[in-house]
């Protein structure tokens, strides 16, 4: 009983309130700072000083909470730090991505909502941490990409800027007028409500292939319409060419069955060629 009579517990009761008093003001601070930068600032900065706000404002009531509990404050400090350079060797790879992050904070290649490509990883941000970047694919599966991976690795923004561009190849037979094409192609574009009349699309010449003349096909449109745009400008396409009697040319299989295999003959019978089918099935019973 004396150990729990030793126990100054006035003070330990002090420290609790002090500690749980910091985190609802911490809490307060935050939504309050965020609440007031959410129009003024981009959403990237305004987590990034909403976590500062909270940090800070818990840190200072640890501090007031361990010396109402009679801990001496050079005591705590000199073991945050030994314990901090103990951490710091044991965990480097945690430390390069720390650098990382902050190298991303001030370039800001990226912000929250936007969606970059990285190592084949396509996704929307949906957090950027000290340690890592997480990300939304479009089949809503949760991606964690460390700092240090993207400082190292080509990042590619989607959705940087406002507008995009569409390149669709389109292949055409040889027998085909290509101006004409172009010119049913430019119309297509100017219809199409997607499509932004500037910059203006355009239509070139980009190859002449194995069975077709190959068209690239180019419009502007914005981001968030990029896959609608897709779509529908593809399906116009192929209802102008086939209005239009234009050939759109497909590869070709032939089958070989071998040396060993004697060629058989595939005749397509109409329907005036009754008798000839009469005397097929004639065969065919013998």
């Amino acid at each position: 009983m004396s150990v729990f009579t030793d126990i100054a517990w006035g003070q330990w009761i002090s420290a609790g309130f002090l500690l749980v008093l910091g985190l609802l003001l911490g809490s307060l601070a935050a939504r309050s700072v965020s609440r007031f930068l959410s129009t003024r600032t981009s959403r990237h900065h305004t987590v990034m000083v909403r976590r500062v706000v909270f940090y800070f404002i818990v840190l200072l009531f640890l501090i007031a909470s361990l010396r109402e509990a009679g801990f001496s404050l050079d005591v705590v400090l000199g073991a945050a730090g030994i314990l901090t350079v103990a951490i710091g060797f044991a965990s480097q790879t945690s430390a390069s991505n720390m650098i990382s992050g902050l190298f991303l904070l001030v370039e800001k290649p990226f912000e929250i909502g936007d969606v970059i490509e990285v190592e084949a990883t396509i996704g929307e941000v949906v957090g950027i941490d000290m340690l890592s970047v997480k990300l939304r694919t479009p089949d809503n599966l949760y991606v964690r990409i460390p700092n240090e991976t993207l400082i190292k690795s080509k990042v590619v923004n989607r959705s940087r800027f406002p507008i995009r561009r569409l390149d669709l190849m389109v292949g055409i037979a040889y027998a085909e007028d290509v101006e004409r094409v172009e010119s049913l192609l430019l119309d297509l574009a100017e219809r199409n409500p997607l499509c932004l009349e500037e910059p203006k699309p355009f239509v070139l010449v980009t190859a002449f292939g194995p069975s077709s003349v190959d068209l690239q096909f180019s419009f502007w449109v914005p981001k968030d319409k990029l896959l609608d745009s897709r779509s529908s400008i593809m399906i116009d396409i192929k209802k102008t060419l086939d209005r239009e009697g234009i050939e759109i040319p497909f590869p070709h299989t032939s089958v070989y069955a071998g040396n060993h295999s004697e060629p058989f003959r595939v005749q397509l019978l109409g329907p005036e060629t009754v008798t000839d089918k009469d005397n097929l099935d004639g065969n065919e019973e013998r």
